[in-house]
């Protein structure tokens, strides 16, 4: 029988995260994820996914959602899915890919999920997708996130 092993590593980005679960994001470290106000749906290390709905200071003058805010949704996920893997530093984005295939109008909701692909160790490889409730794909995009000389303890996390 396998033991659990979890209480020998705890990793408390990841407990904190996930008292989070079902709450709007609106005291996170990231300020501007502050302002986007997602509900967290789920986390785990390596994958997270987070709703978000439409507003109008979302949206360019098309009335559709902004492709800056569609970059900063799926940049500010993989972020927060990356906070929890488990890294002693700190870890920033070094590129971040996107295809933009469909519009999203205010008042919908979309759902933005991250997944790790790759964990190396000094950087780590993530995709990620902006969905609708009816499932088609807003956007995806890819990331690559290098780790900084600067310890989370340092900043307080």
């Amino acid at each position: 029988m396998k033991e659990d092993n979890s209480m020998e590593n705890p990793n408390p980005q990841l407990e904190q995260f996930k008292e989070l679960i079902g709450k709007k994001l609106h005291k996170i470290p990231s300020t501007a994820g502050n302002w986007l106000g997602g509900i967290l749906l789920e986390i785990e290390k390596g994958f997270i996914k987070v709703s978000y709905t439409i507003t109008p200071a979302m949206c360019n003058p098309a009335k559709i959602l902004h492709g800056g805010v569609a970059a900063l949704m799926m940049d500010d996920v993989i972020g927060m899915g990356n906070f929890v893997v488990g890294s002693e530093y700190l870890m920033t984005s070094i590129n971040l890919t996107i295809d933009f295939l469909a519009p999203a109008q205010i008042g919908e909701k979309v759902e933005v999920s991250a997944k790790l692909l790759r964990s190396g160790a000094n950087l780590n490889h993530w995709d990620a997708v902006i969905t609708k409730e009816s499932g088609k794909l807003v956007a995806k995009a890819s990331s690559n996130m290098i780790k900084t000389h600067i310890k989370l303890s340092e900043l307080g996390y």
